[in-house]
C-alpha cells in the first residue's frame, strides 16, 4: 500500500457511504493484529449490493494506485474481505455481521473516527 493506511481507511468508508453501505465502523489494531493496522467493518442491504460494494472499492482504488492483495467473497456476496494491507475491509449481509462479531474479537481496538461527508455528489 503507497499511502498513508489512515488515509486509504477514510477513502474507502466514503467510497461505501457514497454506495449505500450501512453500519460503518472503523477499528485501531494496530499492535494487536499481525496482518492490519485497521478494520473497516460495514453492511450492504442484500448480496448483490455488498458484492457490488467490493467491486466499486477496488476499481476506484484502482484509479487512485491502490491495488488489494487479496480479496474474497465477491461472488457469493454474503461477506466481502479486501485486504489492502494495512486496511482490512468487511462488509457483511445484514446477520452475518453479528453471526461473526468481529467487533467482539477486537475489544481491545480503539474506533476511528471518519469524517464521511454526506453532502450530496449531484
Amino acid at each position: 500500500m503507497g499511502k498513508n493506511p489512515l488515509e486509504t481507511l477514510r477513502e474507502i468508508a466514503q467510497l461505501i457511504y457514497d454506495k449505500k453501505g450501512i453500519n460503518i465502523l472503523a477499528l485501531d489494531v494496530t499492535g494487536l493484529s499481525s496482518i492490519t493496522d485497521y478494520l473497516l467493518i460495514a453492511e450492504g442491504h442484500v448480496d448483490r449490493h455488498v458484492s457490488s460494494i467490493g467491486k466499486a472499492i477496488i476499481e476506484e482504488m484502482k484509479h487512485k494506485g491502490e491495488f488489494p492483495l487479496h480479496v474474497e467473497g465477491l461472488q457469493a456476496g454474503d461477506w466481502v474481505v479486501i485486504d489492502y494491507s494495512g486496511v482490512m475491509v468487511h462488509i457483511f449481509m445484514p446477520g452475518y455481521r453479528e453471526k461473526f462479531s468481529l467487533e467482539q474479537l477486537w475489544k481491545e481496538s480503539k474506533l476511528v473516527d471518519l469524517p464521511i461527508s454526506t453532502s450530496s455528489k449531484n
